[in-house]
């Protein structure tokens, strides 16, 4: 595609059964943009729905040209798929990233785009109070305030990657070559203007949360080793820590050993324990980091498409950006 002929602006939907809400987005992310005078494409990216997304998509592909779609072979998870959209999409502006179930409402793409226009290189929509299950809340807050502690850069509570990014931005990420790339982290790392506006995230529209208590870990774990290379120096400070708590304990057991009383031996297995459980931790920690970087090393993919539709071809068939 030309860049006389590509849109604008990419409007990028990742989904994952999203039957129900897929042609109600892409409507309501279509009115939006038209109202912002700007021209441009909505691109699906599917990985794996086996409720009909797919052909439903397809559906509006066949009626409307501007609406695009890449089929995974397979799930890759939340930081992979979108990211891979993202750096697909052909918009010679910005590209903006939103969900499909209304949680991130579109209503606010004016706004994005009218701050981007006045000068913001990244605008994020930031979460300032969403109805959910306390113990998602409190999860939250002890995953902020670890990437706070450890992460290598600031992290924006209440960010999801809501939001539109310039098209340099983008370009420069793409340049990253991350394999699990936690593109919000990213956004903030790469020090281009940011702004971010508040708002209250509603329920779904439609259809069931495809997050749960297992792939909250998963995604923070990930994100946590692509962004946190103080993790490395953990173990150090443990072993420094655990060694002197060793050495006090000892000397606790053997005056207590000394005055005839017994439990020493239980305390010093427990503290033996306690130091096995640390060093567990953090090898695995540390193991998560050097699996990034062996997918850097392997050049793995993002994702592996199945198809993709109405992407324009260029001159030797095959999709562009491809």
């Amino acid at each position: 595609m030309s860049a006389a002929t590509a849109p604008e602006i990419s409007a990028v939907i990742p989904c994952l059964n999203e039957a129900e809400n897929a042609a109600n987005i892409a409507a309501a992310v279509g009115t939006e943009l038209a109202k912002a005078g700007v021209t441009y494409e909505i691109i699906f990216i599917d990985n794996g729905s086996i409720d009909g997304t797919v052909d439903i998509v397809k559906s509006l592909c066949e009626s409307d040209p501007r609406i695009r779609l890449i089929v995974n072979n397979q799930n890759y998870g939340q930081m992979r798929s979108p990211t891979h959209a993202i750096y697909q999409a052909t918009g010679t502006g910005a590209v903006i990233g939103i969900c499909a179930d209304f949680q991130d409402p579109p209503e606010m793409l004016g706004e994005f785009i009218a701050r981007w226009r006045a000068g913001a290189m990244i605008v994020l929509g930031v979460r300032h109070a969403e109805d959910v299950w306390i113990g998602t809340k409190l999860l939250r807050d002890v995953g902020y305030g670890f990437f706070k502690r450890f992460a290598d850069y600031r992290v924006i509570p209440g960010a999801t990657g809501f939001g539109l990014y310039d098209r340099r931005v983008v370009d420069t990420l793409r340049e990253w070559r991350e394999p699990e790339p936690f593109f919000r982290g990213m956004l903030v790392e790469s020090g281009y203007r940011l702004e971010t506006i508040p708002y209250h995230r509603p329920p779904r529209a439609g259809g069931t949360s495809k997050n749960n208590f297992f792939t909250l870990v998963d995604f923070a774990i990930s994100s946590l080793a692509g962004s946190s290379r103080n993790l490395l120096r953990l173990p150090l400070y443990a072993a420094v820590i655990t060694g002197l708590t060793a050495g006090t304990t000892a000397l606790i057991a053997l005056i207590v050993a000394l005055t005839g009383r017994s439990g020493w031996l239980w305390l010093a297995w427990a503290v033996g324990q306690a130091a096995f459980s640390l060093l567990s931790l953090f090898l695995g920690l540390i193991g998560e980091q050097v699996r990034v970087l062996a997918q850097v090393a392997r050049n793995v993919p993002l994702v592996i498409e199945q198809e993709r539709v109405n992407f324009p071809a260029r001159s030797d068939g095959s999709s562009e950006r491809g």
